[in-house]
């Protein structure tokens, strides 16, 4: 009985600011002390049909940079920490990683955006994503880096002595063996990239609108619907991904 519960609060718990963006989109003159909205309309949904509605485009835009950067670090990042694993100090390299995290999101993006507006992408999708891989990619590099431990270095090398080719040895041995690792990483990374918006809204200079830039742009026009609608949108590739994930999740060790 504990149990039911329990699985009952923490279930009300997570539902209930999906219910309440969901009121918040249908719902029309909402005000405090009100507890329900005075009158609903789907106009702010019926919008998101349109050809070309800016969510949308919104959403499109934030699938491709985090789905982008998620593909590029992760698989950067276990080249990068394979290559730390086999160099001399390599814990001093794997230091060096978490360099970016000690600076704010808007303060490294101040740092670096000089010189994204020399290589001419500033305002463009591709320094965006640029600036997102300098802080996916050492994010990549240090989760990578637990497996790149002995036992690994000895299942490639017993590969390589039964004759396959180091391409072999890393397409049958190591990406099966690391395949749950590097499946935490690409999530881990979408998700960092997908909520980012100080780094994206500066170095965009207002011109690269993803979802989240989105969210804040429609919560300072004070426009509700439109808001909910959007967050809702930025909540659901998450809530894909955990449903995806469950059995890893729930896996007993």
């Amino acid at each position: 009985m504990r149990s039911r519960l329990l699985v009952f609060l923490l279930a009300t718990l997570f539902l209930l600011p999906f219910g309440l963006l969901g009121l918040l989109a249908v719902g029309e003159g909402w005000r405090f002390p009100d507890a329900l909205p005075p009158a609903y309309s789907l106009a702010a949904l019926r919008g998101l049909l349109s050809a070309d509605n800016d969510l949308l485009a919104g959403l499109g835009r934030s699938l491709l940079l985090a789905g982008s950067v998620a593909v590029v670090a992760t698989a950067g990042g276990f080249g990068v920490a394979r290559a730390v694993a086999r160099t001399g100090g390599g814990q001093r390299w794997l230091l060096l990683s978490y360099l970016p995290y000690a600076l704010p999101p808007v303060l490294l993006a101040v740092l670096v955006q000089p010189f994204i507006i020399r290589m001419h992408l500033s305002g463009s999708v591709g320094g965006v994503l640029l600036g997102l891989l300098l802080v996916a990619l050492p994010f990549a590099t240090l989760l990578l880096g637990s497996f790149w431990t002995r036992q690994a270095t000895e299942y490639e090398q017993l590969a390589r002595t039964l004759g396959c080719t180091p391409r072999q040895a890393l397409r049958l041995v190591l990406l099966p063996l690391a395949w749950p690792l590097l499946r935490t990483t690409l999530v881990q990374t979408f998700l960092l990239s997908w909520f980012d918006f100080g780094l994206t809204n500066l170095l965009s200079v207002g011109k690269v609108r993803t979802l989240t830039v989105q969210v804040f742009t429609y919560v300072g026009e004070a426009n509700a619907p439109l808001a909910a609608v959007a967050s809702l949108l930025l909540l659901l590739p998450p809530a894909l991904l955990l449903l995806a994930n469950k059995s890893a999740l729930l896996r007993k060790p």
